[in-house]
């Protein structure tokens, strides 16, 4: 069963568009993994310094082997990412 994970970024007071920047070449990369089927940043229009990743994975192996493969990555830049946010995941069961 596919799995949603919604997470709530905070970037450091006026880091937003910068956080967003590299969060995209992030995007980029991990949609290339197998079962990856969404990971995309948004940015909030009403304060820049809010941001909001979106995943939806095929199912939990899929999740559980981007999780080995995130370990091994760069951390993001310093400076940029508040202390905070929040994750929730779901089973993804389209309501519509």
């Amino acid at each position: 069963m596919a799995v949603r994970l919604v997470i709530s970024i905070d970037a450091m007071p006026g880091k937003g568009s910068e956080l967003a920047a590299v969060f995209k070449q992030r995007c980029a990369e991990v949609a290339l993994e197998p079962g990856c089927e969404q990971f995309e940043v948004f940015q909030s229009a009403v304060n820049p310094d809010k941001l909001t990743l979106l995943e939806l994975w095929s199912d939990q192996a899929a999740l559980d082997v981007h999780a080995k493969v995130n370990a091994t990555r760069a951390p993001l830049p310093e400076g940029l990412r508040a202390p905070g946010g929040s994750r929730e995941d779901y089973t993804y069961n389209k309501t519509r």
